[in-house]
């Protein structure tokens, strides 16, 4: 029988495959976010105590709950909203985490700055379908300045950068254009916002690749907790 690797094991793991490809690239290591959905709470705890401080949840809902599970061991940790963000959950989303990956549209930007405290504003990246995927959240490449103008005006938001998830090829260097046209994307809204310096591309099965190409900041789920436990209904 094959022994479990540990969440520590796995942590180590994980950070040494990003900075071998972060030096390949002759880059800077990008951040790493744990990407926890539909993980136990008690494996959020395991990886933490490996010394992770950044998790990211797809469910508001589900975000809620582990933040209110751990806030009292684990008060440091840092949690990001990383899916599609409903119009109707952006109250609770703007109460409860630290960063919102999935910004993609103006009621959004509106709705998170209502509910934000200003004295501690929201990180926010503009999610962008960078391939323009019909049925899929983010906005058009085109869109991205009048987005970031909007949320650079809201005292309680802090424009922070980018998000993007390529079409999912089998072959991850097919990638590779799609993460380089979000670079491009990023480099030129750097270039006109100062707080701007988070580009979030790259998940278990392509993060050499997007790295590569320039992500400050890699989504890992699979790779740190092994495959997702199916999600429960109601």
């Amino acid at each position: 029988m094959t022994t479990p690797t540990a969440p520590a094991e796995r942590l180590h793991q994980v950070l040494e495959r990003i900075r071998a490809a972060a030096a390949a690239a002759g880059r800077e290591p990008p951040a790493l976010l744990a990407v926890s959905k539909m993980q136990p709470t008690e494996a959020v705890a395991a990886l933490a105590a490996a010394g992770q401080a950044a998790f990211g949840e797809n469910y508001v809902q589900e975000g809620m709950a582990k933040r209110a599970a751990l806030e009292a061991t684990l008060p440091g940790l840092e949690w990001h909203l990383v899916g599609h963000l409903q119009s109707n959950k952006a109250a609770q989303a703007a109460r409860t985490f630290d960063w919102v990956h999935s910004v993609d549209r103006p009621s959004v930007v509106t709705a998170l700055a209502r509910h934000r405290d200003p004295a501690r504003p929201l990180n926010v990246l503009l999610q962008v379908n960078v391939e323009h995927e019909a049925g899929k959240s983010g906005c058009a490449p085109e869109a991205v300045e009048a987005l970031a103008a909007q949320v650079a005006a809201e005292p309680a938001l802090v424009l922070r950068g980018l998000m993007s998830i390529p079409v999912p090829h089998p072959d991850p260097e097919q990638r590779r254009p799609a993460f380089r046209r979000m670079k491009a994307l990023f480099d030129g809204l750097a270039a006109r916002y100062r707080t701007v310096d988070t580009l979030s591309m790259g998940m278990s099965d392509d993060f050499p690749v997007a790295i590569a190409e320039g992500a400050t900041l890699v989504r890992i789920g699979t790779a740190l907790f092994g495959p997702r436990p199916p999600r429960q209904s109601g």
